[in-house]
């Protein structure tokens, strides 16, 4: 296996809730809106270009917590994007949009629209991540 690191912004912009042998998952740093990141543990920058092991195992945890980010947060849309301009790190965004968010309809990315998850929240979170996904987590 690599050297894993996260990306620094990254780090910086988010909250790591859990990892398994495959992803590190974490929660942009915007309580706003559900936003989850899943990051691939691979130098790989382009999800095509994963190996086949790995890109079924990034691609069955994207698909369970989209049904988690379903169930737990009822959107209106779920987005779920790589993009990668700013951050060259493969990371696959799994986010639950709302009609009434202050974004929509445009994309999230770059907005100035913000607010910090108040003290707790990012643990029940956690928590709920964990206790829902944490025995199907590859």
């Amino acid at each position: 296996m690599i050297q894993f690191e996260l990306h620094p912004r990254l780090m910086a912009d988010t909250h790591v809730l859990c990892e398994s042998v495959s992803t590190v998952l974490l929660l942009m740093d915007n309580a706003l809106l559900p936003w989850f990141i899943l990051v691939p543990k691979t130098d790989r920058t382009e999800l095509h270009r994963l190996e086949p092991g790995l890109r079924r195992s990034v691609r069955d945890e994207t698909d369970r917590l989209a049904a988690f980010v379903e169930s737990e947060f009822a959107p209106d849309k779920l987005n779920i994007a790589t993009i990668g301009n700013l951050v060259p790190q493969l990371h696959i965004h799994v986010i639950a949009r709302y009609r009434s968010d202050p974004c929509w309809p445009a994309p999230v990315w770059g907005r100035p629209e913000r607010r910090d998850y108040e003290h707790g929240q990012v643990e029940r979170l956690r928590a709920r991540v964990l206790e829902t996904m944490g025995d199907r987590l590859i």
